[in-house]
């Protein structure tokens, strides 16, 4: 039960496919065998948060594959953005990628998946379930599913799950506020990751980087949080490649014995023995968080410079993109 004062703000009448609390993650601590977690679309929960001027790694909602159906009984904004839904509120059409007021009494609803494969959603004022603040683990609200924490005692969100929200901030927001989707820097669809040298690039022969550079895979439906499984001719070993067990990395590509790579994502292992051919770059690592099952990836060799100079050129078009954000009329 709410306490008097305290509104039930957001309720999920249906939650979709995967829905789970997020925020910039867990850092520092893989050393120690923490997975980072947190939002696999940084640069989403980056524009989601920003549009209701908040911090770009505050806590926001993240959905996988189907979107929910929430009905709000308070006054906020919200904002959408990363996968393509065919969004209505109160039944209307209604766009991603701009600051959406919603009143008492809305309904919001996720419809059919266009483009990508996880969406998020941010909002005024701090999340509380149960009348409770959410809890920091390790530094962090971001649930883990795997693991079981963070979030809310680490699990997905059900059917018919309400929350409040404490101080909307409501009145601080001035403008509302709408990014062009043409800034929108993470396509879903058969996309190119870039990537570099990894620790044992050095052990695959020419044919085997070959057979990884020059063919398309495909997304595995069996993916997850934990680690992007690919589809294709697998790189055939003439012999094992033993390696002694080593740290991971958000990124890291390792050939199995099936030959078919793995790609580590935010919930992946921190250790592994398998050898890793190459590494996604950090400027493509949000683009892992759009590919949905039956998507198709080129890989694509870059130097560790064309890898910085990527990155950069990455983060100050994201910079201009929140910069140039336009205003939109509230709606009364």
């Amino acid at each position: 039960m709410l306490r008097k004062g305290h509104i039930m703000a957001i309720h999920f009448i249906k939650s979709g496919l995967q829905t789970s609390i997020q925020d910039g993650g867990r850092r520092g601590l893989m050393h120690q065998g923490v997975s980072t977690s947190g939002a696999m679309d940084t640069t989403a929960m980056a524009m989601a948060n920003w549009l209701v001027g908040k911090a770009q790694t505050s806590t926001l909602f993240e959905f996988t594959l189907i979107g929910p159906t929430i009905e709000f009984s308070q006054s906020l904004y919200i904002s959408i953005t990363g996968a393509k839904f065919e969004l209505t509120l109160n039944n209307l059409p209604v766009s991603s990628y701009q600051t959406i007021h919603v009143k008492s009494g809305d309904k919001l609803n996720f419809g059919k998946r266009l483009q990508g494969a996880r969406a998020y959603m941010a909002f005024t004022g701090e999340l509380l379930f149960e009348n409770k603040v959410l809890q920091d683990v390790l530094g962090s609200k971001a649930t883990h599913l795997t693991a079981g924490y963070g979030g809310i005692n680490g699990k997905v969100i059900r059917d018919n799950t309400h929350f409040s929200i404490n101080s909307t901030d409501i009145k601080s927001q001035t403008s509302l506020r709408i990014i062009d989707h043409k800034n929108d820097l993470n396509p879903g669809n058969n996309c190119f990751l870039r990537c570099v040298k990894a620790p044992e690039s050095s052990l695959f022969n020419a044919a085997q980087k070959e057979s990884f550079y020059q063919q398309t895979f495909s997304i595995n439906p069996n993916s997850n949080r934990m680690g992007l499984r690919l589809e294709g001719e697998p790189i055939n070993f003439h012999s094992p490649l033993n390696i002694t067990s080593s740290g991971l990395i958000q990124g890291s590509i390792q050939i199995p014995p099936s030959g078919l790579p793995i790609i580590s994502s935010v919930d992946g292992q921190t250790i592994g023995g398998y050898p890793r051919i190459a590494v996604v770059i950090s400027a493509d690592l949000a683009k892992l968080a759009q590919l949905a099952p039956g998507d198709n990836v080129i890989f694509v060799n870059v130097s560790q410079e064309q890898a910085l100079t990527i990155l950069r050129n990455k983060q100050q078009q994201l910079k201009m993109s929140l910069d140039n954000t336009a205003t939109l009329p509230a709606r009364i």
